[in-house]
């Protein structure tokens, strides 16, 4: 005969604290990067989501328990991390945005000193790899990068991990590649 178990409210209590511990590490493990434009004579430019009414938004890159390989890049929107991706498109340049949870496209910008709004695009591919830079005047590209806490800068790119046109659909949107940051790659590119 099966008996059936029933759990304690005690062992109900003890699990969710274990759980709840467990989440406060994890959060505990993680840091922030900065996301930045290099502009070419050396100065940095923040990298802003930009909403429909012009507000701007961080944009960083998220360490996870010490995983130096591969960083998430998110907006961080009311409260909310958003996914930065590559949007599927016809276009010469690729679409950098973030996604809300009910669709909604966030402008992906670098900023200037004087609050001129440069679109950040991907540039070109090598393999797997989509170059992301900020469009400049006259055509000029500043690369995209992340700075971690303690002096380390890494290359944000986008990956794309199928042959596929569309990698994947988030919150309804055609995505082409995920946007990362990762440790700097010699692909020969300016």
């Amino acid at each position: 005969m099966k008996t059936r178990f029933y759990p304690t409210i005690q062992y109900v209590l003890f699990l969710a604290a274990t759980f709840a511990g467990f989440s406060a590490v994890q959060a505990a493990d993680e840091k922030i990067w900065h996301v930045k434009a290099v502009h070419p004579e050396g100065r940095l430019l923040d990298v802003k989501a930009v909403d429909k009414d012009g507000k701007l938004h961080a944009v960083k890159a998220i360490e996870s328990d010490g995983n130096l390989h591969l960083l998430d890049v998110k907006a961080l929107v009311d409260g909310n991390r958003l996914p930065v991706k590559i949007l599927v498109s016809d276009d010469k340049l690729a679409p950098v945005k973030a996604i809300g949870a009910d669709g909604t496209l966030y402008g992906i910008k670098a900023v200037t000193p004087e609050g001129d709004k440069l679109d950040v695009k991907g540039v070109g591919r090598s393999g797997t790899l989509t170059h992301i830079k900020a469009l400049g005047p006259q055509g000029v590209h500043y690369g995209i990068k992340a700075l971690s806490p303690d002096g380390r800068m890494y290359d944000i790119k986008g990956i794309k991990m199928s042959a596929d046109r569309v990698e994947t659909k988030v919150n309804g949107v055609e995505v082409a590649a995920h946007v990362k940051a990762l440790p700097p790659v010699a692909d020969g590119t300016k």
